[in-house]
């Protein structure tokens, strides 16, 4: 009788070990990771579900009550022309500025790669503007584009073309915010291409070289493949950044004129801040949210699947 406790003993408490080391370790996770799931929650979740139920209200941020309004605003919203062309603002400007900084920051990348006299001042020239401000870039992008004095003006001027009302133009505005946007950030896109360059064994392009292939099939056999892990990282990061550009339209242009370069997050801004519409500015919100989260998923799905890591 004895013996068998004895033998029933030891095969009990390796179990109860094993679990005591299984809480620990939970608790050692909980403990980590806690507090920056309390964070995340506290100031990503709650103020979306915040704005959720907010969008089904009717406030003007001053009054103490809310009037319960369902889903009016979202009818009010998606009815409104004015959104509609504040929509295609957005995908327009999206579409236009992360294609143009990709292409000229993949194209000045593959120049400065080059063993070129100066290369170092030119990346450092042309990353500077990242850096800097977004306001204080559009205040400076002001004053070239004013068509009176300008430095638009003055390079057009020799040759008898009249420069463009860039700013105050419905035709040009767009075209205005672009460049700028492109300008500030292509220094950014040159520098990941860079590094996705400089990461890329030559030994792939001598091989290439060997079997005679041309400078346009290195480009497109060794170079792009190689690349893609970082062309993917940018069109998501820059696609999710430009989609809530507001301080270049702010500073440029507040969204003029007649809403040409109205886009989303500034329509968000006018409708709660300036027009004191809380329940419209949540909807606006929650359409923000859901068209990221839809390009997003689109491009983890299906560009992902294009993208070689190895």
């Amino acid at each position: 009788m004895t013996g068998a406790v004895t033998s029933a003993g030891p095969s009990i408490r390796p179990g109860r070990s094993r679990m005591r080391r299984e809480w620990r370790e939970w608790l050692l996770f909980v403990a980590l990771v806690g507090p920056n799931l309390a964070l995340f929650g506290a100031f990503n979740y709650r103020p979306l579900l915040y704005n959720a139920w907010l969008s089904l209200h009717e406030w003007d941020f001053l009054s103490p009550a809310l009037i319960w309004v369902g889903f009016a605003n979202y009818v009010d919203v998606f009815t409104d022309p004015v959104f509609h062309k504040v929509l295609r603002n957005t995908l327009a400007m999206t579409a236009w500025s992360v294609g143009l900084t990709l292409f000229l920051g993949l194209a000045l990348a593959l120049l400065l790669n080059q063993k070129l006299v100066g290369r170092n001042a030119a990346r450092s020239a042309l990353f500077a503007p990242y850096v800097l401000s977004g306001a204080a870039v559009a205040v400076v992008w002001v004053f070239i584009f004013d068509p009176s004095y300008g430095l638009i003006r003055n390079l057009l001027a020799p040759f008898g073309i009249p420069a463009p009302n860039w700013l105050r133009d419905t035709s040009w505005a767009m075209s205005a915010v672009v460049i700028v946007y492109v300008w500030k950030n292509v220094g950014y896109s040159l520098v990941i291409f860079l590094a996705g360059l400089q990461a890329i064994p030559r030994e792939l392009y001598e091989a290439a070289t060997t079997d005679g292939a041309s400078a346009w099939d290195r480009f497109r056999h060794v170079t792009l493949p190689g690349l893609a892990p970082i062309t993917f990282f940018q069109l998501v990061t820059s696609t999710l950044l430009t989609f809530q550009s507001f301080d270049i339209i702010h500073a440029l242009t507040r969204g003029g004129p007649v809403n040409a370069t109205n886009t989303l997050i500034y329509y968000l801004y006018e409708e709660g801040f300036i027009a004191f519409k809380a329940g419209r500015a949540g909807v606006i919100a929650i359409v923000i949210f859901g068209v990221l989260f839809v390009i997003t998923v689109v491009q983890l799905r299906y560009l992902e699947r294009r993208v070689t890591y190895s």
